[in-house]
């Protein structure tokens, strides 16, 4: 239930849509291009509605309430709910009237999300996480999530699109679950087992622009859109004539999925595509909104934003403002070029060196207002002085996947050992390490880029899509492009769902990630990096050799990850140095057997070290029983 002790600014907000009171239903829309608007059930019934100066149109028709269909009829003709709680029959049918506080709890207990350094995140599709593609089946899964070493699972965007299956980053009900993957009360029921097993979940939201097909809002306003453009439409109107219902309408959004579905947060598509002049930008005010709205429980918002602008993350200046991290792409892109040796589109600027992975131990991003020749201008900000667990980490993520053309995985295109090492760096590092699903068990399903539309909607977005790829060399020759499967190919939509079958390959990987996340969890040392507890040192005293160094207090742990071939470390790094009077020693290492490995070859004693290919270690400082 909202809370009735809010800020005014948020008492003062509309309920919008369609919204259970008592023995009725009261239905309110923001609709001044119109001048009459009624409410038309599944029977015919018709009931004009009340039509204020403002433009916000409202009616309580009593009698009625949860599980009821209606459409608004306009000068037009009918159509669904722009504020629609749920669209059983998709974006051309009716909608339906849905009652949140019938759903029973058991989550008041529940603290929301983890601390920000206490985070790993698992980035979920609904339609392919299982073969079934809903929320009852994904929710079955939930106790090996929390097995892994998962604190939170990042729901791909679930409002309302055309079509049985997609991204969802075309969706046009915002305030709708989309029915394919079920209920509503089925989303809920999800989330309430979620926190019962300890997991928070946030979802991931587009508010740069919206989808093509089913989109209603301009019939209700002109105002609901800006004359700019970004590459996926035009944006939202949130700092011009009329923006103020239209900011209105996202904070509104913001709050039913964290008030009526009890989301922990956030993450925000592409920020850097939202136009917004504003003295406070969107993703500060529904932030703030959220926070307010939602204390003491604790939040965590992600913002996606290419142009690293570090302005977006919260500050003790902003007070409740802002994101919790951002994604950091230049970690996956000089892991992705160290993995697979690719360098070109927007990899070009990357080497893949240990260099680059020691600066974003110590700086958290590579470019901070440097020069980008891939887009041929600076790019970044100042991110020095931030703690490394403001930044998102990732080996894989739903784009990137996918923008291989055929939606291969790393770990059927790469050196296992190479894999298996810079997967340590991923989940011992000082960022927040984020999997992308079925990447902890090497699933053998893809994920492409797939959108269920018809017709020549179907035809520009595959060429869309071939123009897009098209940066990548390799993508344009004729017969890969004739390989690649088309966004509205079922088939190929089908081929994404994981089976989760069994297998040694699966076991090992596994196996890999389950003790890496648990030496995060657990180890003095490690489950405080990313914090300013962590006293952190890296270098590269070769391209391929990096050197982490973790000091808290009098605990201090070594991470050493090779990159390259067989390799003799000399001793002339100061990084090396145990602490007086300590030696180091072996806790860890990537070619054990049970991962895969060739087996460990111990060699951390006096004199030069020898490190395997492709191979990383963690090791403590112990007594040494020399002074």
């Amino acid at each position: 239930m909202a809370r009735t002790d809010l800020p005014e600014r948020l008492l003062l907000d509309r309920d919008l849509g369609a919204r259970v009171v008592e023995d009725a239903v009261v239905f309110t829309v923001w609709a001044p291009r119109q001048r009459a608007v009624a409410v038309v059930l599944d029977d015919d019934t018709e009931f004009e509605m009340e039509r204020p100066q403002d433009g916000y149109f409202q009616l309580r028709v009593p009698r009625i309430g949860a599980g009821q269909r209606y459409w608004f009829k306009l000068a037009e003709g009918r159509t669904p709910d722009p504020v629609s709680r749920f669209q059983p029959d998709g974006v051309f049918g009716p909608s339906m009237v849905v009652d949140p506080a019938a759903f029973t709890w058991s989550d008041q207990q529940w603290p929301g999300a983890a601390p920000r350094h206490r985070q790993v995140v698992y980035e979920m599709h609904l339609g392919t996480f299982t073969t079934r593609g809903t929320w009852a089946a994904a929710q079955q899964r939930l106790p090996e999530l929390v097995a892994l070493g998962i604190t939170t699972i990042e729901v791909m965007p679930i409002n309302e699109f055309a079509g049985r299956f997609g991204w969802g980053y075309d969706g046009v009900f915002l305030f709708a679950p989309y029915h394919h993957y079920g209920t509503p009360d089925e989303a809920r029921r999800f989330i309430d087992t979620a926190h019962g097993l300890g997991l928070a979940v946030i979802l991931d939201v587009v508010y740069n622009h919206i989808g093509p097909v089913g989109n209603v809002l301009n019939q209700f306003s002109d105002s609901y859109f800006s004359e700019r453009e970004s590459e996926w439409g035009r944006g939202f109107n949130l700092d011009g004539p009329d923006a103020t219902p239209v900011r209105q309408f996202m904070r509104a959004n913001v709050l039913t999925w964290m008030q009526e579905y009890h989301f922990d947060g956030m993450r925000f598509d592409a920020v850097h595509a939202i136009v917004d002049r504003s003295p406070e930008p969107l993703v500060d005010e529904v932030t703030r909104c959220a926070r307010e709205a939602c204390a003491p429980k604790r939040l965590y918002f992600v913002a996606e934003n290419e142009a690293q602008e570090v302005e977006y993350l919260m500050s003790p200046e902003k007070e409740l403002r802002g994101v919790d991290g951002l994604w950091n792409e230049d970690w996956h892109h000089a892991a992705f070029v160290a993995l697979t040796g690719r360098r070109d589109a927007y990899f070009t600027d990357y080497r893949g060196t240990a260099l680059e992975l020691a600066a974003m131990a110590r700086w958290n991003l590579l470019y901070q207002g440097q020069w980008y020749t891939w887009q041929k201008k600076r790019r970044g900000s100042d991110a020095r002085h931030l703690p490394g667990s403001a930044f998102v980490s990732f080996l894989e993520n739903h784009d990137q996947v996918a923008n291989t053309g055929f939606g291969t995985r790393l770990h059927h295109s790469v050196d296992p050992a190479l894999w298996r090492a810079l997967t340590t760096a991923l989940l011992l590092g000082p960022g927040v390490p984020m999997l992308f699903q079925g990447q902890e068990r090497a699933v053998t399903a893809p994920f492409t880029y797939f959108a269920d539309h018809d017709g020549e909607l179907a035809e520009l977005v595959r060429k869309g899509r071939e123009e897009f790829l098209s940066q990548f060399p390799t993508l344009r020759d004729p017969q890969m492009r004739r390989r690649m499967p088309a966004p509205s190919d079922e088939d190929a939509f089908r081929r994404c769902q994981i089976d989760w079958a069994e297998s040694d390959e699966a076991t090992r990987a596994w196996t890999l990630h389950v003790d890496l996340l648990s030496m995060r969890r657990e180890d003095p040392v490690l489950a405080h990096a990313g914090t300013p507890e962590v006293v952190i040192g890296s270098s590269a005293p070769t391209e391929t050799v990096l050197i982490l160094r973790y000091e808290r207090q009098r605990d201090e742990r070594l991470i050493l990850v090779n990159l390259g071939s067989l390799t003799t470390l000399r001793m002339n790094d100061p990084l090396l140095a145990a602490p007086p009077w300590q030696r180091w020693s072996l806790m860890w290492c990537s070619e054990h057997v049970g991962y895969g490995g060739r087996g460990i070859a111990e060699s951390f004693g006096d004199g030069p070290w020898t490190l395997q290919p492709h191979c990383a270690w963690l090791l403590r400082n112990v007594p040494s029983s020399e002074r």
